[in-house]
């Protein structure tokens, strides 16, 4: 258990996030989603607002071209004196933050590239979530309260989303099963089927390694 982490990417309304929680909940360690944000913002000096506008968001922001003046405040410069703007800021602060968090201890992390991230890292298990869509639909709707269609675009909306925030800031692509050890259909076990197939995953990678 002191070696396991694990990274969740997720289809949205798959319960890739409610998924994570409980794979955590039952080996009792951190489960990294929001709190990631938040620390993030702690460390970076960003507003938290900002890096949670700009969480897993692809790099043309609403709130980067809207908000903020591209020429007075979006660029500064990393320790090679590379100009970054404020999403790469943004995306620097979120991956510092996976990697200390990772030194720390055990954990699971919901989305935010942490796959890529620790990509180096040995025995970490990179697990991505998927559902069929009319599941899925059924989901939002549920949990939401949307009609069958308002459901359905969000869907499309979030996943858009969270893929080209993906492709963008790495080298491989957001839901293909060569970008993760393994892929699993949320609907044939559940969540807390998922959830104990995913630990007996990772304990047997520990075991190997």
């Amino acid at each position: 258990m002191s070696d396991t982490l694990i990274t969740i990417g997720r289809q949205f309304g798959s319960c890739g996030r409610i998924i994570g929680e409980k794979v955590a909940e039952k080996l009792g360690i951190p489960c990294y989603d929001k709190q990631l944000v938040k620390r993030a913002a702690k460390e970076s000096g960003l507003w938290e607002d900002l890096l949670d506008q700009m969480d897993e968001k692809p790099s043309n922001s609403f709130l980067y071209s809207i908000v903020m003046d591209p020429y007075a405040y979006s660029y500064s410069f990393d320790k090679q004196g590379y100009s970054m703007n404020l999403n790469q800021k943004a995306f620097m602060a979120t991956y510092t933050t996976v990697e200390k968090l990772a030194g720390e201890g055990p954990g699971v992390f919901i989305g935010r590239c942490a796959d890529y991230i620790l990509r180096d890292v040995p025995g970490v298990l990179k697990v991505f979530i998927y559902a069929p869509m009319e599941i899925r639909i059924r989901t939002v709707m549920e949990r939401f309260g949307l009609s069958e269609k308002h459901a359905k675009d969000q869907i499309q909306k979030e996943d858009k989303a969270r893929a080209s925030y993906y492709n963008y800031y790495t080298s491989n692509k957001w839901g293909k099963m060569e970008s993760y050890d393994i892929s699993i259909n949320s609907s044939i076990l559940g969540p807390d089927g998922t959830a104990d197939l995913i630990i007996e995953t990772s304990e047997k990678l520990i075991k190997r390694i």
